[in-house]
């Protein structure tokens, strides 16, 4: 049976982004397996947490004392509020008032089944067609960021990302990508703003001083701010360069515990205006009721001992981070002197964000070639969701030439998928002219 789909139904039912070569690298994978090659792909493109023993105890200690609690039957046996399940709440607002000297109630919080979750209620409330008909745009002020907000609206044609400055190193293979604020429009045709800090994919932590120039330009129109923080501090914390999550009236700040060890349970946290919550709680209320209470029952208890932050400080961030620097070092003994690569600076998060200047092919093509190798990287064109929309017409072929690496591997596989990328690298430069310069 072939139903027919309304506008709606045709656009959520294709896979966008990032999701799309995530089908393809399954069936690389699978058929790998069907034929019984001895080809084994090291497999450089998950976005999945690495399974910790120390994070997964922690998850078991907490939920052995779930189990034995008198509050396991009002915690999987009942239903509970749309806003969240109440400790969980309120453990979320005691540690960020005293963590961050901030003065949140209970009505300032919004749990959602996962950060994914979240920026569809946002995406489809505050952007898109207004009541007037008018467009309300959702703006990516600094692309490359998370291929997933390209999905998240019904209207395709809100989101509006914005080409970064690029900031080369003092050496010659690295980079940083800072806000352009000479391109970046925040007006009354805006519905909210939205990026990640720590960002996937790139690792880049935008500073302070760039998140309130963001703010600040949104202010004046009363347009919202979400920050995307599912790799920030306090948990996971998966900065390795010093931030401080920023707060304000206008901002609201979506916490993920996924990288925290639970992205089975999907828990996503907004932190924001009273208003903005209670717009997000009834959309959540009518599609979906609550989020799943378990998984912020045993959360609760990992975030009021005081457990989560210091996991998350001691043995989550040392390890990605420890990862980023076997990583970064076999790029610098494995690739060719002459091909003019660039790594993104190492700020947080679990992947590393390379850039080819002046490639040859596509990111695409080179995605492929390197399968051959048994490695599998992400095509980094489909973290530029939107962008379309504000260059113009523009090409930027900047787009087409950087890849994702996941920090998720052993050290072992790092270096040996850096040796045998390395070797497609010095091929594909010497064999070829490149297409285009940025």
């Amino acid at each position: 049976m072939t139903p027919a789909l309304t506008q709606f139904g045709d656009r959520m039912s294709h896979l966008t982004g990032v999701r799309a070569i995530m089908k393809d690298i399954i069936e690389t994978l699978n058929a790998s397996k069907a034929s019984n090659s001895d080809q084994e792909f090291i497999n450089l493109s998950a976005g999945n947490p690495v399974i910790l023993p120390e994070v997964e105890q922690l998850w078991r200690d907490c939920t052995a004392d779930l189990l034995t609690s008198s509050e396991y039957g009002e915690v999987v046996c009942r239903y509970g509020a749309s806003q969240g399940y109440e400790p969980f709440i309120e453990a979320i607002r005691d540690d960020f008032n005293q963590r961050y000297g901030l003065a949140l109630t209970t009505r300032n919080i919004l749990v959602t089944p996962g950060s994914q979750n979240l920026y569809f209620l946002a995406a489809n409330a505050l952007g898109g067609y207004s009541t007037a008909g008018q467009l309300k745009d959702i703006v990516l002020p600094l692309s490359p960021d998370y291929t997933g907000y390209g999905g998240v609206t019904l209207y395709p044609e809100a989101v509006k990302a914005y080409r970064p400055s690029i900031e080369l190193g003092s050496d010659p293979h690295s980079f940083k990508y800072r806000p352009d604020f000479d391109q970046l429009e925040i007006d009354e045709n805006t519905g909210f703003v939205l990026f990640s800090r720590p960002c996937n994919p790139t690792g880049n932590v935008i500073s302070g001083a760039e998140v309130q120039g963001i703010v600040d330009l949104a202010a004046p129109h009363n347009v919202p701010v979400f920050i995307d923080s599912a790799y920030a501090p306090p948990f996971p914390a998966l900065n390795f360069t010093e931030m401080t999550p920023v707060f304000g009236p206008n901002i609201v700040h979506c916490i993920s515990l996924s990288k925290a060890g639970l992205p089975g349970e999907r828990v996503g946290i907004a932190i924001g205006d009273e208003k903005i919550i209670q717009i997000l709680e009834a959309f959540q209320t009518n599609l979906c009721i609550h989020s799943s209470r378990y998984g912020q029952a045993i959360a609760a208890r990992a975030i009021r001992s005081g457990a989560l932050a210091d996991i998350s400080l001691n043995v989550i961030r040392p390890h990605y981070q420890s990862k980023f620097a076997v990583l970064e070092e076999a790029l610098t003994q494995a690739m060719p002197n002459a091909v003019p690569w660039r790594l993104h600076r190492g700020e947080g998060a679990i992947f590393a964000w390379l850039w080819f200047e002046d490639l040859p092919m596509s990111d695409w093509d080179f995605y492929n070639e390197l399968k051959s190798y048994g490695v599998i990287i992400v095509p980094g064109s489909p973290f530029f969701p939107g962008l379309k929309n504000s260059l113009k017409g523009e090409d930027w072929p900047h787009m087409r030439q950087c890849f994702r690496i996941s920090l998720t591997a052993s050290d072992e596989q790092i270096v040996t998928a850096i040796n045998h990328l390395a070797t497609l690298t010095n091929r594909v430069y010497s064999a070829q002219p490149a297409l285009a310069t940025v």
